[in-house]
This record gives structure tokens, C-alpha cells and sequence, in this order.
């Protein structure tokens, strides 16, 4: 691993410290650094009382899912892989808008902290330049003699080159390296949208 990977790896103690005083999302920060996908480990390790907000990040996910069953690529160590345990105050029916919710708080974080243009492709991709930058995939949960639970996975291309994309994705991904032509301060990157969420959460989905 080289000298920039090191520098790079996400840290959780740091991420929670970088926060600071996360209302709900944030609270708790998990780095694996390895998963199959990080909405099935979330669920591995939330009990009955785990705290709304755990969030956990995967450095190498080798089993990230999207919509309709198709496979997340997620180079390891180049982008954000994670997943956010939710217990929204909203009826199951409306769980579609904790999808526009997330994707909508990736897209208003990659305009602030870069300047570039995104939009959202229902349901759930956030693109640049018309290519796939961010997906959000939320799983709903029942529980026994505990409220649901919703997972929101998310996943972020961060500073993946070209090549690091399957040649029948190349035309259709992008990552945020990619698009400014250098490379990313994932951790720092990754606090902004934990912090974009965080706010815009509470407001929504928490009173």
C-alpha cells in the first residue's frame, strides 16, 4: 500500500471529531475495512437499541448493491461506501423520500465543497455531466416489538480513474477526481456530506 493510501484511509475517530456535534447522523462511526455491502453489515451489528444515525463506512465493499438488484462497483479505498442506520418518523409508504432526501443531500454537498454541477436522476443517481456519480439504495426493516428501521446505503465515486470502472460502465460513471482533475480529501469530503445530511435530516424526518 502506498504512502498516499495510508494518508488516505478513513478514520473513524477522526471523522467523529471532524463532525463535531452531530444531532443525529454521525453519532457513531464504524470503518470496516472490508465488507460484502455495508446496508447487510449495518444490519449485522444495529440491535433493538442502537442508536439512530450509526454510520458505517467499508473501505473495500465487494458486494455493494444498486436499484433493481444491479451490482455497485466500489473500487477499494477510492470512493465512499457506506450505510446509515434510520428510524424516521414517516409512515413505510413514504420511505421513497429518504431515496430523494440522500440523494438530494450528496448532490448539495458536491456543488458546495467543489462547484460542480450535478443532477438527480430519479430515483436515486446523482450525475455529473450526464454519468453516474452517487447512488443511494434504502432498505426497509421490520422489527419485532421495536419501531422499522431503514437502511440508506450510499455510495460516492470519489477518485476513481477511468480505468478503475468496468469498460461497459466507462461512458456512464464518473467520479469526483474525474471531473476536477484531482484527487479528493476523502476524509474531509466525507465529513461535508455526513454534515449536509445530518441537518437536513433532523429537519425532515426527526420532529
Amino acid at each position: 500500500m502506498s504512502r498516499v493510501e495510508v494518508l488516505d484511509r478513513l478514520i473513524a475517530k477522526e471523522l467523529r471529531a471532524d463532525l463535531g456535534g452531530a444531532v443525529i447522523i454521525g453519532r457513531e462511526i464504524i470503518v470496516l475495512g472490508q465488507t460484502g455491502s455495508t446496508n447487510d453489515a449495518i444490519l449485522r451489528i444495529a440491535r433493538p437499541n442502537s442508536e439512530e444515525g450509526l454510520v458505517l463506512f467499508a473501505e473495500d465493499q465487494t458486494a455493494g448493491r444498486g436499484q433493481r438488484g444491479n451490482r455497485w462497483e466500489s473500487t477499494a479505498g477510492k470512493g465512499l461506501w457506506f450505510s446509515i442506520l434510520l428510524q424516521p418518523k414517516i409512515d413505510l409508504n413514504n420511505s421513497p423520500q429518504l431515496t430523494a432526501w440522500a440523494a438530494e443531500g450528496i448532490s448539495d454537498a458536491i456543488q458546495n465543497e467543489f462547484s460542480l454541477k450535478t443532477t438527480i436522476k430519479l430515483p436515486n443517481d446523482v450525475e455529473i455531466d450526464g454519468r453516474k456519480v452517487a447512488g443511494v439504495l434504502v432498505e426497509m426493516r421490520a422489527q419485532e416489538k421495536a419501531p422499522y428501521l431503514a437502511i440508506a446505503g450510499i455510495g460516492i465515486n470519489v477518485n476513481q480513474s477511468l480505468e478503475d470502472f468496468p469498460k461497459e460502465l466507462q461512458s456512464r460513471a464518473i467520479s469526483l477526481a474525474m471531473a476536477l482533475g484531482r484527487q479528493v480529501d476523502r476524509q474531509k469530503f466525507a465529513v461535508a456530506v455526513l454534515r449536509n445530511l445530518d441537518r437536513t435530516y433532523a429537519k425532515r424526518f426527526a420532529s
